[in-house]
């Protein structure tokens, strides 16, 4: 055996190897049925039991943890490994929670658990995995002991060796909608690390590896006893035989059975004192009398679990004082009988047994209350009554325990107390009792005054008047009114980023005034004058008839050059022949030269067939000819019917009879002069025709499209759901578009974007994109498509992202992302321009349910006034979408119609400058419609990547792989699961094979299905509708009891997996699937990119970008690797994209959108997408999951708050402003038909202002004063943003920046690092797990942990912390009233009640109870444990204290944590920017700081944008230009962009 110091050595090792690095992300991004995690269980034990917890509490913690999970759609399992038991042997407080928590679990709650794999090597374990591959599995990276942490850190690296992710239960952290935590990606390097057994510098590592399953064999022999004292040792299996024994007992006694918080007491009583009696010989322990004592103190306590209810337990005062040694010496070997008397009750089936309390089996504090009143207060002052039925519960619990221990005497139930033995230690008590030897003060702080400060504001007795009337108000002389901070009045009069004064009235006249002397004049887009145009328009049509005769006349001069050319092709290199005559005929217009050249092709294809099948036999025949022939009769049939003669309809004819379709020969012409039947039988594809037409030429089957021309729109005829869209344009309403990406909904945007510019010269429409790349190239379009004479100074298109504005304010149509719209519609002087808004077009909608940033779609669309376009192509939930903006128009529809253009609030500023044109009337629509379109242009087939033997093969991947019986069961087919023709006739064979007597089979055979029938060309339509039957049938065959033949259906179109990346690209060049977008890790992309690859992610220079995307489109580039930054819209069409590597960010939404990619309509036939390196059960998941809800976000923030009341104060129209704050407030998507959060809201409204106004960022008029403009314009930093602030008020920023000499502007280097150091420590934080500190490399550029700020900063950010604290702590005790209490007194997941009828005749449990105890507040689950209302005040209890129906955590307080621990270990916090500013090696951050370069640029990039955002604000702020703050953050911005450019 070896020594656990070789462990310790390879666990280093693993762990230098692989923990990093960690990435802290949101983990839920897309959970359905079909996607799952795994949780080991003894971390989450570990993560709940290493601070000191009551019993009760521990489990409703850890329901919670599990519920959260469970309502964000998670699903889940548990594991626990047997082996892992033994290391809690010599802990066994962990042991009997750690069995509880397993029964509890098992026996109270619908989650999965898993108990029978033996440890994380055993090979059934393996084998789950490969079965079922989960996304990722939660594991702690601590333990109790140092063995433990090492097997937990081989579990970590083994779990990525099998291509599993691991989360750490360190840093987990929750919102409302999300949980975040440090997740590890599985890599390579991992699965190469287990291969190289023969290395010898890891010979003893895998030494170890192969004989860590003896270390649990090692840990079950050592441990046999348990250690009571010194010389006092117990033999666990003594307990576990004496624990069988009594409990065949207590079957005999208690025949009808029990309850088990009953059966467990009786038991644990009974075997630990029998056993202690048999082997007392220790002066130092209890005697038998005085254990005795113990026992029936023990009974006792859980008479009063039976009988008390949670309310009363709650009240119970709190007991400081620890057992001493001797009683806690007893209480071990107490748990130890328990583990063993759950263990054997476990597996008692035959014995009826109530599990519901298994939670509650045990009351620490209560007994600690019980042995203090018997210790200290029983006898001369005290002698209370236990209560009739209390009373006899305990007798009857004691006798039983008497009749168990046969030949032993321990004395009657009473008295409680025999002996006089102290069995705790005396120390101050936390509440009020009545002996003297207790402290009669409480410790807690005083909970404060919740009294309001009065705000005069419309906005806020609009929004929370009713909740105001029900609060207490200061008056006007309290201290706290008058001690009020006043400042400077603010008004925003700057632009954020550059700096340049918002003087919207020069603009105004100089566009104005320009657009007067222009008006009328003609643009390029539309005439405003219309006379003579019935003249103009017979000119036009003579002169467009004359063009088009001399282009035909053209077009066949030039068919009669290339048909002699093209037919040789033809007939000696058959595709390169056949793509000649498909590019002539995709440049020619006129119908009757490509009718020539269709029956040209028709019959070259025919002459090659023949030849072909004269020269093959029927086995290696290419049916691709065939489909060529085919495809030409489609395309007549189709397109050519009006130019079809009868000599031309008979060569039809006998085409279809040479293929061998002779029943549709027949139904097209009845006059075939072809009669040598056995010779044409020589050329037959040996298959019917509707099977030809579904197996071979599914690409090719036509859409039912329209034929008839649009007026609205040139050189497209829009489908029907497409003209729908247009229609909804032409009536100014507003739309949710759900629909497939290259299904074509884009094309609305663009046909309003020609409305508006029709219409007038001032109307603008704003195009709202997800991503800075997104919005150049919708730029790009815009440029390339419209042309317009506008007059001086106006343009037609503008950007407006944080780093780039061009033309912003003076165009007609705006692309901007989101948070830059956001600042316009918030400006109180920029509403003239957001008044000119006509229409906004919202793309990529989805990322309102995005992690970052998704609060701001929200908030535009609840502000904006006019009509707007929302596209998406994944979204599950759009009806409760639209239901929701359809609520907002209706607000605006009647907010609008007390609003007018000239109210009291409005300014007349602009209206004395000039007289300007009014903008045109156009008609008013509060409408929002739905639309809807499922099906994608092109299909998408799948493929899986594989190596048999030496020869690198792709196989097709049937969507009814993804499928099992239980889904099929549950959910259905999901509806986006959809099959190509071919895949369809894939499907109907397996089934006719499986079950040979299916009744259904003659009708679904394609040549008898109804729409396939003798049918010549059938559509993409028909074959829909076979496909829909197909599963309708499959989910039938369930419905018969089929549920075997459906398995076998389903695993029959399964693929063995085995990948390897070899040649990939040689490989999809030959089956002509180029050009393809390869999806990939940063840091695989340069080193492709060498070998002429094209790469494209976030972190490149926009130039860079541009180019990359231009070579692709232009087919220069045939292959590109890329990161998501390619999901989201961006124009690169592709016939193939593939996946390369699993990641947790490769989920359903993000495989949608990248998949969407492939088959752009118009470029490709089909589409086709290929997984490369990713298991199979990621495949089956990713196809049938579905996309997540839309269920909005937290919508408040102390910030958002501050910019709304500068609107409503500082607006030029002050009534537009209101309406626009108040449907920000009152429209949030999560409180949408919540009225809970909406009163939850409205109450954190309230504290968020009064800490506004404390803090002088308001006044009590509610007016923004003094460094309002900086907060705001920092807004999405909060916290930070306040605490900079505080910085400035505390003039710590004057002393740290002094000039090199007196009377210089310059300042040194090390100021500069001061300076980045007390930002980096404010913004951008990005923590590290904490195990990051053991593992830091020695030779790095990088110092990689930041340093702490200086002392006076961080006194501010306490002081900060402290206010923010009690404001929250004011909150939560207000908004209490809102929680539902009913669930409040009930486990979270479980649903285990605890509100039973309240006991009122035990004087001894009303002694005990605090009635001073403030607990209205918290969780009464939480009290058990010593919290009370003032525990609130302290963020470190928030989470835990807090009543969870409330819907609230400390995640919503604006606190800056300095320091941030996970079970007593700090978490550092990267210092990338300090690390960047020193060095400027954007290389060493991905080797050093754990960052990718994509992630480590943007970064930078947006610290950059902040120390420029901070400069411009101080230099508006601070009236002295050469103030040295001012200066000094010059310095730093000009220093710090230099660096990164």
């Amino acid at each position: 055996m070896f020594s656990h110091p070789h462990i310790s050595i390879f666990c280093k090792i693993m762990l230098l190897l692989f923990v990093f690095p960690f990435r802290h992300i949101s983990l839920l991004k897309d959970f359905v049925e079909s996607e799952f995690f795994v949780i080991d269980g003894d971390s989450l034990l570990l993560k709940y039991l290493c601070k000191k917890r009551e019993y009760l509490p521990f489990f409703y913690l850890v329901e919670c943890f599990l519920l959260d999970f469970t309502q964000k759609g998670a699903k889940y399992v548990i594991v626990f490994f047997k082996d892992v038991e033994q290391m809690y042997f010599s802990n066994p407080h962990f042991l009997f929670h750690r069995t509880a928590l397993i029964q509890h679990l098992k026996y109270n709650t619908d989650i999965i658990m898993h108990t029978e794999f033996s440890n994380c090597l055993s090979p059934e374990w393996q084998i789950f995995l490969k079965e079922s591959y989960p996304y990722f599995m939660i594991i702690s990276d601590i333990g109790l002991t140092s063995l433990q942490e090492c097997y937990l850190h081989i579990f970590i690296t083994h779990t990525l060796s099998k291509k599993i992710n691991v989360v750490l239960t360190s840093g987990l952290e929750s919102d409302a909608l999300r949980v975040y935590g440090y997740y590890a990606q599985n890599m390579h390097t991992h699965r190469l690390f287990f291969q190289k057994v023969n290395c010898r510098t890891l010979s003893l590592q895998i030494l170890i590896w192969k004989n860590i399953p003896f270390i649990f064999k090692h840990l079950r022999k050592s441990q046999t006893t348990a250690n009571l004292y010194k010389h006092l040792k117990l033999r666990l299996k003594d307990i576990q035989e004496e624990v069988c024994q009594t409990v065949l007992l207590l079957k005999h006694l208690w025949p009808e059975g029990s309850d088990i918080r009953r059966a467990c007491c009786v038991l644990t009583c009974t075997v630990g004192l029998k056993m202690y009696s048999d082997m007392l010989e220790n002066s130092e322990a209890l005697t038998l009398e005085e254990a005795a004592d113990l026992c029936r103190m023990q009974c006792l306590s859980v008479v009063f679990l039976l009988h008390l209810p949670l309310s009363q337990r709650a009240q119970f005062r709190i007991i400081n004082s620890c057992w001493t040694k001797q009683v806690v010496s007893f209480i071990n070997m107490q748990q130890h009988c328990g583990y063993f008397v759950l263990k054997q009750l476990n597996d008692e089936s035959d014995w009826k047994l109530d599990l519901t309390y298994l939670p509650d089996l045990r009351d620490n504090s209560l007994l600690k209350n019980i042995s203090h009143y018997y210790e200290i207060e029983y006898g001369s002052e005290l002698n209370l009554e236990l209560g009739k039925e209390m009373k006899s519960e305990y007798q009857y619990l004691w006798n039983t325990v008497a009749k168990l221990a046969t030949n032993c005497e321990f004395g009657d139930a009473f008295p409680v107390r025999t002996t006089s033995q102290l069995f705790l230690e005396q120390k101050e008590m936390l509440f009020k009792g009545t002996n003297n030897c207790i402290q009669m003060t409480e410790s807690k702080e005083e909970i404060p005054n919740i009294g309001l400060i009065p705000v005069k504001s419309d906005l806020v007795e609009d929004y929370a008047g009713a909740i105001l009337a029900d609060l207490p108000i200061l008056s006007s002389n309290d201290p706290a009114v008058t001690s009020l901070i006043k400042q400077r009045e603010f008004d925003e009069l700057r632009h954020w980023h550059s700096g340049k004064p918002l003087n919207l009235l020069i603009w105004l006249v100089k566009t104005l005034v320009l657009s007067r002397l222009y008006f009328g004049r003609k643009t390029a887009v539309i005439p405003d004058s219309f006379s003579h145009i019935i003249k103009a328009e017979i000119i036009a049509e003579e002169n467009k008839k004359r063009l088009k005769a001399k282009e035909e006349k053209k077009e066949q001069e030039q068919w009669n050059v290339l048909s002699v050319l093209i037919e040789q092709e033809i007939k000696e290199n058959f595709p390169c022949g056949i793509n000649r005559l498909e590019n002539f005929l995709k440049t020619c217009q006129s119908n009757s030269v490509k009718f020539t050249a269709e029956m040209a092709g028709l019959s070259i294809c025919l002459e090659v067939w023949k030849e072909h099948c004269r020269n093959q036999d029927k086995k290696s025949r290419d049916l691709r000819i065939a489909v060529q022939v085919m495809r030409r009769v489609h395309i007549l049939l189709e397109k050519y019917q009006e130019l079809l003669k009868k000599s031309h309809v008979q060569k039809l004819a006998r085409c279809l009879k040479y293929l061998g379709f002779e029943n549709l020969a027949h139904s097209l012409s009845n006059q075939i002069t072809e009669n040598d039947n056995e010779k044409m039988a020589k050329y037959t594809t040996e298959m019917g025709a509707a099977r030809f037409q579904l197996e071979h030429m599914g690409n090719y089957l036509f859409r039912d499209e329209r034929k008839d021309p649009d007026p609205r729109v040139d050189n497209f005829i829009p489908d029907t759901w497409q003209r729908e869209l247009l229609d909804i344009v032409d009536n100014n309403e507003s739309a949710v578009i759900v629909a497939p990406t290259s299904s074509g909904k884009t094309y609305a945007s663009y046909y309003c974007m020609e409305k508006i510019l029709k219409e007038s010269n001032e109307g603008v429409v704003v195009y709202v994109s997800p991503t800075k790349a997104l919005v150049n190239q919708v730029m790009g379009t815009i440029y390339n498509r419209f042309t317009k004479t506008l007059p001086h100074g106006l343009v037609v298109g503008g950007i407006f992202t944080r780093d780039y504005r061009h033309d912003a304010l003076n165009c007609q149509i705006l692309v901007t992302v989101p948070q830059c719209l956001e600042i316009l519609l918030l400006s109180p002087h920029r509403q003239e321009w957001v008044k000119r808004i006509r229409y906004v077009i919202f793309d990529e909608v989805h990322c309102l349910g995005g992690e970052i940033g998704a609060e701001v779609w929200e908030h535009l669309l609840v502000m904006i006034r006019c009509p707007f376009l929302a596209l998406s192509a994944t979204i599950s939930n759009p009806e409760h979408l639209t239901e929701w903006l359809q609520s907002v128009k209706r607000y605006w529809q009647l907010a609008e119609s007390t609003i007018t253009e000239d109210s009291p609030g409005s300014s007349t500023a602009a209206r004395k400058c000039t007289r300007k044109p009014k903008l045109q009337k156009t008609k008013k629509s509060y409408r929002v419609r739905l639309v809807l379109h499922g099906e994608r242009y092109n299909d998408l087939e799948k493929y899986v990547c594989s190596l048999k033997g030496s020869d690198f093969t792709i196989d097709h991947y049937h969507p009814c792989a993804a499928l099992t019986v239980n889904h099929i069961e549950n959910y259905g087919i999901p509806s986006d699961i959809t099959f190509s023709p071919r895949e369809s006739i894939q499907l109907y064979d397996m089934m006719a094979k499986v079950w040979q007597m299916w009744p259904r089979l003659q009708e679904l055979d394609p040549e008898e299905f109804t729409y396939f029938k003798n049918k010549i060309v059938i559509t993409k339509t028909d074959a829909r509708i076979y496909a829909q039957e197909l599963k309708k049938e499959l989910t039938n065959w369930i419905v018969l009891g089929q549920r075997e033949k459906v398995t076998k259906n389903v695993t029959s179109m399964s693929l063995s997996e085995q990948l390897k990346f070899a040649k990939f690209v040689e490989k999809l060049q030959e089956m002509d699937k180029l050009p393809a977008i390869f999806f990939m890790k940063v840091f695989q992309l340069r080193t492709l990119a060498q070998r002429g690859i094209g790469y494209h992610h976030a972190s490149m220079a926009y130039k860079e970008r541009q180019v990359v995307e231009m070579l692709f489109r232009m087919g220069y580039i045939q292959v590109v690797t890329a990161t998501g930054s390619l999901a989201l819209g961006i124009n690169m069409p592709c016939k193939s994209v593939v996946f390369t590597e699993d990641s947790v960010f490769l989920d359903a939404l993000n495989y949608r959108q990248m998949s969407g990619r492939a088959g752009r309509r118009g470029h490709d036939m089909i589409g086709s997408v290929f997984f490369y390196d990713i298991p199979l059960p990621k495949i089956e998941k990713l196809i049938k999951s579905d996309v997540p809800q839309l269920k909005g976000q937290f919508p408040l923030s102390i910030s958002l708050i501050l910019r709304l009341m500068l609107l409503a104060a500082k607006a030029d129209d002050k009534a537009d402003a209101r309406a626009k704050a108040l449907s920000v407030l009152k429209h949030s998507l999560m409180s949408f038909k919540q009225q809970k959060n909406t009163e939850m809201l409205k109450v954190y409204f309230i504290f968020s202002l009064q800490f506004l106004v404390k803090e002088g960022y308001l006044c009590q008029e509610g007016k923004p004063m003094g460094f309002t403009g900086l907060v705001t314009h920092l807004h999405y930093h909060e916290p930070s943003n306040f605490v900079l602030v505080s910085f400035l008020v505390k003039g710590l920023f004057h002393k740290l920046c002094q000039p090199i000499a007196n009377g210089s502007t310059v300042f040194s280097e090390d100021v500069m690092e001061q300076l980045v150091l007390i930002l980096a420590n404010l913004f951008g934080r990005r923590y590290l797990p904490a195990c990051a500190t053991k593992f830091r490399s020695t030779s790095c550029q990088s110092k990689v942990f930041l340093d702490d700020l200086p002392e006076e900063f961080v006194a501010a950010v306490h002081e900060h912390n402290t206010k923010i604290e009690k404001n929250f702590g004011c909150f939560l005790l207000t908004v209490a009233k809102l929680a539902d209490m009913e669930q409040e007194y009930q486990l979270p997941l479980s649903r285990i009640d605890f509100t039973h009828k309240e006991c009122g005749n035990s004087e001894l449990a009303s002694h005990m109870m605090n009635i001073t105890k403030n607990i209205t507040s918290v969780s009464p689950f939480a009290c058990l444990s010593g919290i009370v209302d003032q525990d609130l005040f302290d963020a470190e209890n928030v989470n835990e204290a807090a009543l969870r129906t409330i819907g609230v955590n400390v995640r919503n307080a604006p606190l800056c944590y300095l320091e941030k621990y996970d079970n007593q270990r700090r978490m550092p916090l990267n210092a990338y920017a300090l690390d960047f500013f020193k060095h400027g090696s954007l290389s060493a951050l991905t080797t050093d700081n754990w960052l990718n370069e994509g992630d480590a640029y943007n970064l930078l990039k947006d610290f950059s944008l902040l120390i420029k955002a901070i400069s411009i604000s101080l230099g508006e702020l601070c009236n002295n230009p050469n103030d040295n703050v001012v200066l000094a953050f010059q310095q730093l911005s000009k220093s710090y962009t230099a660096k990164l450019e």
